[in-house]
């Protein structure tokens, strides 16, 4: 099978799609499946790559972030198409990418790859508790016309998690497929656990009580994340028992987070933390995490802090709730710091061994990220096939 991947937000100096597509060219040349990513980048060129090939076609920069750029005109991508063959097409964006992808001639499948549920990220961030979910998926039917119209042009549309297919199927988006991403179960477990260290992450929130409850939060800076509701909640719950809470991360809501976290006793703001063995630790280490993010595809902080035995308080919303489950973690309504605060009071009053072994049995509900390029593969073979039958009748 050949597999084009028009892949419109990958860039060398990015972060999370660039990892992705990396594991997508290693996954599909193991697979025997000959894969080609077509970037937007500042000159045309080709190159070798993890067993597959990238192809960059001449686009101009975007305005707000130098590190990308962003297709301009179909005809190159096209033409580029017409060489290649591919038996599948994949559309990863919902903008000009996708309307690429989409509107080319040929004969192979399409899939429409969603990694964002833009309403979400923006929309509900922003509007959300005041205004109900609902409300606000009303507001924005002029999106959900958009993307109707945009799905049409492909077999089908694909996605991380249940959630996001739901809230697609309900709007009338084109045959939602799920694949679950997967993370390295190898790297993130409970025997990483270590008492020292999580002494000395409650020291860095300016605790000294061991017995105090320490709460991780790993999160990107940005307003989808809700970072300022969750440390009106954790102050909400360190005014009645002795806690901490970590936060890990960096972004481009960098200083408001820091400006916030410095009204709080007991907030500390740790920065990116690049080393994946360091953080694996400190995930292990923490007594509960806690997630505010409620627009994710697919809960990966949350899958791991499964694999790491960690309980995790998380919104009612996103692909966190996927994940969730009674045995091992605690819901709260998106967006309310009070319904939050009360959830991290319930999982305290919890037995957290208990907890933490219902964790463990729950990580074999995550999969890697070879069993998640294996299923996707295995659902373009089948829309493959569909599309030679079709075009054979």
């Amino acid at each position: 099978m050949r597999l084009v991947d028009i892949s419109e937000f990958f860039s060398d100096f990015g972060g999370g799609v660039k990892t992705y597509v990396h594991q997508k060219l290693e996954a599909c040349a193991q697979a025997g499946c000959e894969a080609t990513i077509i970037a937007p980048g500042p000159a045309d060129r080709r190159e070798k790559r993890l067993g597959g090939e990238i192809i960059w076609v001449s686009s101009p920069t975007l305005a707000f972030d130098h590190r990308y750029h962003m297709f301009s005109r179909s005809k190159p991508i096209h033409d580029l198409l017409d060489e290649i063959k591919p038996d599948v097409v994949e559309g990863s964006s919902t903008w000009k990418g996708g309307w690429i992808a989409g509107s080319w001639t040929g004969t192979a499948a399409r899939s429409l790859f969603l990694h964002q549920d833009p309403v979400a990220v923006y929309p509900h961030s922003l509007l959300s508790p005041a205004l109900d979910e609902k409300t606000v998926d009303n507001l924005c039917w002029w999106f959900w016309w958009y993307l109707r119209r945009l799905s049409r042009r492909f077999d089908a549309t694909v996605v991380a998690g249940e959630f996001f297919a739901n809230r697609l199927e309900k709007f009338g988006v084109k045959r939602p497929l799920v694949v679950p991403l997967g993370i390295d179960k190898s790297r993130f477990s409970h025997s990483s656990r270590d008492e020292m260290l999580r002494r000395s992450m409650l020291r860095e929130c300016g605790i000294d009580n061991p017995d105090a409850k320490l709460f991780i939060v790993i999160s990107r800076h940005h307003p989808e994340k809700r970072l300022g509701m969750l440390m009106e909640a954790f102050g909400k719950v360190s005014e009645q028992i002795p806690a901490g809470l970590l936060i890990i991360g960096d972004g481009p809501a960098w200083r408001w987070v820091h400006k916030r976290a410095a009204r709080h006793v007991g907030v500390k703001i740790a920065g990116h933390i690049s080393d994946r063995e360091e953080l694996a630790q400190r995930i292990a280490s923490a007594d509960y995490m806690l997630h505010g993010g409620a627009a994710e595809t697919f809960g990966l902080v949350v899958a791991e802090a499964l694999c790491s035995g960690l309980p995790f308080v998380s919104p009612h919303l996103g692909g966190a709730a996927d994940l969730s489950h009674p045995t091992y973690s605690e819901v709260y309504r998106s967006g309310d710091a009070a319904a939050c605060a009360d959830a991290m009071m319930q999982i305290i009053s919890r037995d957290r061994h208990e907890l933490s072994v219902a964790a463990r049995a729950g990580s074999k509900r995550v999969g890697s990220p070879d069993d998640h390029f294996k299923s996707l593969l295995a659902h373009y073979e089948i829309l493959a096939e569909e599309r030679r039958t079709k075009v054979a009748a």
